[in-house]
């Protein structure tokens, strides 16, 4: 699945807005710098190790400054590459390539951070069954491209939005009056291809959610040995609900969690706070021309 396919005129209004924050009336540093004909070539590289995601990002944010700009990938989408390794080569008029660096590198250097982020917590359970996802803690305007990222380093998405799941919270148990309440409320008002989960942070809660029908059972900041007592206590009535553990799981951690069996594990920090990942852009003059 892409979700660049799935959202580009969304994506595409988003790029030209970024791009209208950084230029605004004008490049004026290439502007007074740089001859109007000038033509370079752009090398994109590495500066550290990482998964690289967001190289249909380039073409897209280049062709819409400059149609004529000519951009050749070197690697493919979610390669694992070492510092030094060339991402990308950018063919076109000087100043337009420098007018859109650092929209392009801003980019990739976060989504590639995501990638290596979530391949970091994926390789360490990846003999296991659990899946690794994402959460609602994405940067606003980004989250398409950011659970994009989730995806190229190999975990899953969560819901998007609000709009595409009932995920019953603390706040929801409390203003409906319980779990049974919030459940069946829910019931009554979704089409029948629409699934609930529901949040539990104990063992009893556990048996009201089950108790009430849900269709996914979250295990919110659960010690280790109450998610294994929870996940037994599920597959004893239901073998068809769906998992999930989240709250506070870490590098350390993950593995463990994993082993409760459960089937999903979100992860905030996965698109929330992530490291970026160096990315650079070096221009080289082409023969015979003359800044």
């Amino acid at each position: 699945m892409s979700l660049f396919n799935l959202h580009s005129d969304t994506l595409t209004s988003h790029i030209k807005s970024w791009l209208q924050e950084d230029i605004g009336t004008g490049d004026v540093s290439a502007l007074v710098t740089i001859p109007e004909t000038h033509q370079s070539k752009g090398i994109i590289h590495a500066k550290q190790d990482g998964v690289i995601a967001g190289l249909p990002l380039i073409a897209m944010i280049f062709n819409i400054i400059d149609p004529q700009m000519q951009i050749q990938l070197l690697i493919p989408e979610g390669e694992h590459v070492s510092k030094g390794t060339t991402i990308a080569e950018i063919n076109g008029n000087t100043r337009n390539i420098l007018s859109g660096e650092r929209l392009v590198l801003n980019l990739l250097q976060r989504l590639s951070g995501i990638a290596s982020k979530t391949k970091q917590f994926a390789t360490i359970i990846e003999d296991l069954d659990s899946n690794i996802a994402d959460t609602r803690k994405t940067t606003p305007g980004l989250r398409v491209l950011e659970k994009y990222a989730v995806r190229i380093g190999g975990g899953v998405n969560h819901r998007v939005g609000l709009y595409d799941a009932v995920m019953i919270k603390d706040n929801h148990i409390k203003a409906a009056g319980g779990i049974t309440a919030a459940v069946s409320n829910a019931r009554k008002s979704i089409p029948h291809t629409m699934k609930i989960e529901v949040e539990v942070e104990s063992l009893q809660e556990v048996t009201e959610a089950l108790s009430a029908g849900a269709d996914i059972i979250m295990l919110d900041n659960m010690h280790a040995e109450h998610m294994v007592q929870a996940v037994h206590q599920i597959r004893e009535v239901n073998h068809n609900i769906t998992i999930e553990a989240s709250g506070g799981i870490n590098l350390q951690s993950i593995r463990s969690v994993a082993e409760t069996g459960v089937d999903i594990i979100s992860i905030g920090g996965l698109t929330n706070g992530v490291q970026t990942i160096d990315i650079s852009l070096d221009l080289y003059q082409k023969k015979g021309e003359e800044v």
